[in-house]
């Protein structure tokens, strides 16, 4: 995202790629045209936060007319650096690491795993999903710098986690998807997005009883 947009809420700047991937079906589908109530039935999030978002980069749509679909997506492209390439790597390829690989953003054509580090010699040397793992000591030396991820999934057990965040840290990597529990203490230089399942389904149960939906 350029600097134009750092200043919108964060919360604004987490539901732009959930725009853009419908925005990405409707083109798909055909449509010229959508409304803020279509696009608030389609992704969930009311009318009037989306018109509050969007008005954060000015006049996008017009009343009566709506938005229209192809300027939206190629303005969220251009916004999300959607034409630009982002190399990934993974470290720790256990359960989930190894089902992140097979994945692999298959939806995605700007983002991918390019890498796969573990320190477990059954699993360093081959392959999944088409790429290749290395040992996590190689995490520098495989990260050459034309080709270096800007981002890592870290996927270690929890009681690694921070040693293993450091060893990224280290290698130059600016931007960690933590799926572990634990919570890093890292550089303020370095963006951390945390990724529980375990809370995520706690606040999925919870809300389930507590807020029931109408049928």
């Amino acid at each position: 995202m350029n600097t134009d947009q750092q200043k919108i809420p964060q919360a604004t700047a987490k539901r732009l790629p959930l725009y853009y991937r419908f925005l990405e079906n409707l083109h798909a589908s055909g449509k010229t045209r959508v409304s803020s109530t279509e696009l608030s039935e389609a992704v969930k999030v009311d009318s009037a936060t989306i018109r509050r978002d969007f008005s954060y980069f000015g006049a996008l749509g017009k009343k009566g007319y709506g938005y229209n679909v192809s300027y939206l997506l190629s303005f969220f492209r251009k916004t999300l650096d959607q034409d630009e390439r982002t190399n990934v790597c993974l470290v720790g390829v256990g359960n989930l690491g190894t089902a992140l690989l097979r994945y692999n953003f298959s939806r995605s054509d700007n983002t991918r795993i390019v890498s796969a580090f573990d320190v477990n010699e059954n699993v360093v040397g081959k392959e999944v999903g088409g790429v290749e793992i290395f040992h996590l000591d190689q995490l520098t030396e495989k990260a050459p710098e034309d080709e270096q991820p800007s981002v890592a999934i870290l996927t270690v057990p929890a009681e690694f986690a921070q040693s293993t965040a450091e060893k990224i840290v280290d290698a130059g990597i600016k931007g960690i998807l933590n799926f572990t529990p634990a919570r890093l203490s890292l550089p303020p230089y370095i963006r951390v997005h945390h990724i529980d399942l375990s809370i995520e389904l706690q606040t999925l149960v919870y809300f389930l009883r507590n807020y029931p939906l109408d049928s």
